[in-house]
């Protein structure tokens, strides 16, 4: 049970075995529940979940660390995450769009190579493709854990996570 290891006096704690096919609102009151019992002067680390609504709500329960091969893997199969949600980059509407994936996004991806670029890239299948896409998805990500530190450091996460729900539900967004 939760209480003999926290009695065993660990260093951080570790959350498995969840979002293996249950409703994301039952994995998320999980979540909640366990890291109600963990101590929290230690770190929470959440295993195997790494959606950006999964990274949202898990530091909104507790969770302090994740990690997750979704940002490498939706690279590899030309999925970038964007604050309006996730961009296929595979859509034929990016064929001529000399955009960048996010125009307020100061990744070297986005600094640098267009939509209609990188989607030639991917189904070229260069290689520089996975490792664009890639930076950019990491790039995202890193981004997010800064925004949601710093709304916690100012007593805004739930503005936050609110805001971050809102661009998500943009008509036309991408």
């Amino acid at each position: 049970s939760v209480e003999e290891i926290v009695e065993i006096g660990f260093d951080g704690y570790a959350i498995g075995g969840l979002s293996v096919g249950e409703e994301k609102s039952i994995t998320y009151d999980m979540v909640e529940l366990t890291c109600s019992l963990l101590p929290e002067e230690r770190p929470r680390y959440l295993m195997g979940m790494g959606a950006p609504e999964d990274l949202v709500e898990g530091v909104i329960r507790g969770v302090d660390m994740f990690d997750c091969v979704l940002p490498t893997r939706c690279a590899r199969t030309g999925e970038l995450f964007t604050r309006f949600g996730k961009m296929n980059i595979k859509n034929a509407r990016y064929a001529k769009d000399p955009r960048p994936v996010d125009p307020e996004c100061s990744c070297y991806t986005c600094r640098n190579f267009s939509r209609a670029y990188l989607r030639h890239l991917f189904l070229s299948r260069e290689l520089l493709s996975y490792w664009l896409n890639t930076i950019h998805n990491l790039h995202y990500y890193l981004i997010l854990m800064e925004e949601l530190r710093e709304a916690i450091e100012q007593g805004r996460i739930e503005e936050f996570r609110r805001h971050f729900y809102s661009q998500r539900a943009l008509p036309g967004q991408d």
